[in-house]
This record gives C-alpha cells, structure tokens and sequence, in this order.
C-alpha cells in the first residue's frame, strides 16, 4: 500500500451495511436542517451540504460522528464534483440522495430580475446533475435511493420561474422512477405545500414547522413512493386544481393575495 493510499484509509470512515450513507442538499436551515436531526436520530450516516459553512459545521457537530459537512454552490459544476468526492472519500459509497436545495424568486416580477434562470440552475439542473453523479454507483450495487424535495406548486401554478422548476422536478422523478423501476434504485418525491422556512419567513399564513416534511422524506427512504404531499392534505387540494382549474385560479389568486397583504409592513 502507497503511502497517499493508507492516509485515504485513516480518513475514510468505515460505515456497516446497517448504516445508510445520505447526501443531503440544502442542509443548513428550515427543510434540510430538519431532515438533517430526523435522519440523524434514525441512526443515519449523513453528508450534508449547503453555501453557509459555519452553520454547517455548527450542525454537524451537534450530530456526531458519522456527519461530515461540505460547503458547496450545487449549481456550480465544480462543487458538485467536489461534493460527491469528499463523501466517497469519506464513507465509501452513497446510499441515497436526498435533493433539497432550492430558492425562490423573492419579491417583485420574475421579468424584472437580471438573473431569473439561477432558479432553475439550483432547483432542477443542480438535482438533475447530482443524480447523474451517484447514479452509476447505486446502480452497480443495484441499490440506492433519490428523494427530490418538490413543492404543491408543481401541481399548482403559482409562481413563474419556481413552478417551472417544481414543475420540471416533478417530471424529472416521475420519469426517472419508471426509468429504474428493475434497476434496483427508488425514486420518490416529496412536495410540500407552505412550510414554516426562512423561504417563507414573509409570509404569515399558518404554516406547519419544517419537521412534517422531514418525517415524509425518512419515511421515502424506508417506504419508496411516487409521490407524497407534506403535510397529506395538500394532495386533494392539488387535484382539484386539475379538475376545476377556474376555481383553481380564484384560490391561488386569494391566497396569494393574503400572502402579500400579510408581506406588506404595518404602520
């Protein structure tokens, strides 16, 4: 053995077939910081990425041992590769993907934005790309999962840009799914509808916490769906968007009306 190959084997942690290896995305707060706890008291070995690295790092050791943190942009090439390198290098494998990373438009129209197209850049291209990554090794092993964190809007069309990428994700895992239904690999989608996050600290609508979501994703890792709704009532509500379109629109008109009045400083 070289000597740069026994200083690989000090630094990888040796991880038992019980223990499930997740890259998570998005780590850092609401959704993924959540789903981050939840997994860790599962007992899962956990690699966990967002751009704010101290916070990062801050809850990876609140977790223990079997966490490992990665500053990365995943809607940038490099730190994609990057990212999945240091969690081979680390744990040896990844067992299942999680892809939570995503932001939205903030205020105003999305036309008036100079950058518009970065929405997609991390809510679609950045979950596609990764999958592409640690596709070939689940599906040597003929065993992995990838949850994608989608969104009721989706289903329902909401906001411009950020329905497009919800939009396209869902597309994405449905297809994928049935595109590994005998290679072994599970694809499920998770789709909240309004979640107490930071993304939606404006709004003021009652909104569940973060942790209802996080329960859905452990539960597709262990139960593999094709898609569920956090929390469970959004899923007729999605349906009847299909099925009465134009009172579809009065809803989304009213609620989204009541989000920017809520928005709006008081004085």
């Amino acid at each position: 053995m070289t000597a740069s190959s026994s200083a690989s084997a000090e630094r990888r942690t040796v991880i038992p077939e019980r223990r499930t290896v997740v890259l998570l995305t998005g780590a850092s707060s609401g959704i993924g910081e959540a789903t981050a706890r939840h997994l860790a008291s599962l007992g899962y070995a956990l690699v966990l990425t967002a751009r704010r690295g101290e916070l990062l790092e801050r809850l990876a050791a609140d977790l223990g041992p079997h966490v490992l943190s990665v500053a990365a942009d995943v809607s940038v090439p490099q730190d994609r590769a990057r990212l999945v390198h240091a969690a081979l290098e680390r744990f040896g494998r990844i067992d299942a993907l999680i892809n939570n990373a995503g932001i939205g438009m903030g205020k105003g129209h999305w036309w008036d934005d100079p950058e518009p197209l970065r929405v997609l850049d991390v809510n679609l291209y950045a979950p596609i790309e990764l999958t592409r990554l640690v596709l070939p090794g689940m599906l040597e092993r003929r065993a992995g999962s990838v949850v994608n964190i989608g969104s009721v809007a989706g289903r329902v069309a909401t906001h411009s840009m950020y329905s497009a990428s919800k939009f396209g994700l869902r597309g994405f895992s449905l297809s994928l799914r049935r595109e590994l239904l005998h290679a072994g690999v599970s694809v499920s989608l998770v789709s909240p509808g309004y979640i107490r996050t930071p993304l939606t600290s404006g709004t003021r609508l009652p909104m569940p916490g973060p942790e209802v979501v996080a329960r859905a994703v452990a539960d597709a890792l262990l139960h593999p769906r094709r898609e569920v709704f956090a929390p469970a009532w959004y899923g007729p509500l999605s349906l009847l968007s299909g099925l009465m379109p134009g009172l579809s629109d009065l809803l989304v008109q009213r609620l989204m009306g009541l989000r920017e009045h809520n928005r709006a400083p008081k004085g």
